[in-house]
């Protein structure tokens, strides 16, 4: 679904994993932001499932990938970094806190992407 939104909007995947790419570079150690706020200010709300799968394209780069996370702070994307402690092991080193259920306190520790949003390369035909 997500990429048919992506062609709709004359958006090649590339471009958009690049847009995705940019921000999560941006995000400050100590904070978290998710998949569907940056796929918000990458301009297609709809596609967070898509940010996850930039985020596991990127598992290998020196991206901060472990800063992305769900939308109720849990660390969806674990398994992804070798061991399943991997992720949680990096933000609490960053001095993220969790809350007892084993999610990022995301009132404390949000990072909102939308004030460094990312404009589109390619102009949408009318």
């Amino acid at each position: 679904m997500t990429f048919l939104i992506l062609r709709i909007m004359k958006i090649k995947k590339s471009d958009f994993f690049d847009r995705v790419y940019t921000l999560v570079a941006k995000i400050p150690k100590g904070k978290v932001t998710t998949y569907g706020a940056l796929a918000e200010a990458c301009g297609i709300k709809m596609a967070a499932r898509t940010v996850g799968w930039a985020m596991n394209s990127a598992k290998n780069s020196n991206l901060p990938c472990h800063r992305v996370v769900n939308r109720n702070g849990a660390l969806t994307g674990r398994m992804h970094f070798g061991s399943p402690e991997l992720m949680e092991e990096l933000l609490r080193f960053e001095g993220v806190e969790f809350d007892n259920n084993g999610n990022v306190d995301m009132k404390k520790h949000f990072w909102e992407p939308n004030k460094n949003k990312i404009k589109s390369k390619n102009k949408r035909k009318k």
